[in-house]
């Protein structure tokens, strides 16, 4: 292999402008090579602000660049398990964003064309990496908060501008994400805490559209046991009046309390007191999950959000909504 990992990216939207896009460039062994967008003009412009030689317009066309040796999904879900059964066919190593892809079944298949390619795949479920979610996992193998009993979550927030007004939005597309929301938001949590407290072997949800604003569902409420006899439950909301996003870990001896996506601390509580850390995500968020995917490369470390975690977590999305 090229002495560096050539990086390709499909789909050049927000979420690569500053979050991933960067870390494959930053990353020591990483070059970001070529870009691929439909629109020629945005891609055009993609490359030459983030100083990329190659652009494309046509997908296959990168897939089966030989000059490119990895490649990095960054589209919208629909079109995740398009795009991915194509990289695993040209057998390269490949990144995809999460959700892996809408539903459960079409999770296994992208996962099983990778195993049977015999390529790793990774997906951007990038908290599994960042140093604030580690110090939470450091302290519950120490067991700071004594053996773990029950872990409970609830993410609200009201309906945006655009949630008001009707105008499109693939989030909230029923053909995209039929858990609207609940699918971009809740899969970055349910996923962590499995990272956090192991896989969960049964789950049972209620969800339902409560706002009539979009034909995704809107109100979601589950409980689920993890294989160890950890008790879980959450709710998510997108239509109350305040935003909120908390999360409680309870143990015999204490307990933790943090928030999946807000600037906020960890903190600890037990009988040694109340320890609050604040820990600052790196100006890239996916850095640490981007240099992950190098060391796993290497051979020097296991990745930590693979295609095989990721499909577990289609699972537990699937059983909350009920469509499996």
């Amino acid at each position: 292999m090229h002495k560096f990992i050539r990086w390709g990216i499909i789909g050049c939207g927000n979420v690569t402008e500053k979050k991933s896009g960067p870390a494959y460039q930053k990353t020591n062994g990483f070059e970001l090579a070529a870009v691929m967008r439909r629109n020629e003009d945005k891609v055009r412009d993609y490359a030459q602000r983030h100083r990329v030689k190659k652009y494309y317009t046509d997908a296959d066309d990168l897939i089966n660049d030989s000059e490119i040796d990895a490649v990095y999904i960054a589209t919208p879900p629909d079109t995740h398990k398009y795009y991915g059964l194509r990289v695993a066919a040209a057998g390269k190593p490949c990144c995809i964003e999460k959700p892996l892809a809408p539903s459960y079944r079409d999770c296994l298949a992208v996962q099983e064309a990778f195993e049977e390619a015999g390529v790793p795949l990774f997906v951007a479920y990038y908290r599994r990496s960042l140093p604030r979610f580690l110090r939470i996992k450091t302290w519950l193998d120490n067991g700071e908060a004594g053996n773990i009993r029950h872990i409970s979550w609830h993410l609200s927030k009201p309906p945006n501008d655009q949630d008001l007004s009707g105008a499109y939005n693939w989030r909230t597309d029923v053909h995209i994400a039929s858990g609207g929301y609940f699918d971009d938001l809740a899969s970055h949590g349910l996923d962590l805490f499995t990272f956090l407290l192991g896989e969960i072997r049964d789950v049972y949800g209620i969800s339902l559209n409560q706002q009539g604003l979009y034909a995704a569902k809107d109100a979601i409420t589950a409980c689920w046991l993890h294989n160890n006899g950890i008790t879980g439950s959450g709710s998510w909301n997108f239509g109350c009046h305040t935003r909120e996003d908390k999360v409680e870990i309870l143990g015999s001896k204490g307990k933790i309390t943090f928030s999946v996506f807000d600037e906020a601390p960890v903190i600890l509580s037990n009988n040694k007191g109340i320890q609050e850390l604040f820990i600052d995500n790196p100006e890239n968020i996916q850095a640490y999950h981007v240099k992950n995917i190098k060391d796993h490369l290497e051979g020097q470390a296991i990745h930590p959000s693979t295609g095989s975690t990721a499909v577990h977590t289609a699972w537990i999305m699937d059983k909350i909504l009920g469509t499996i």
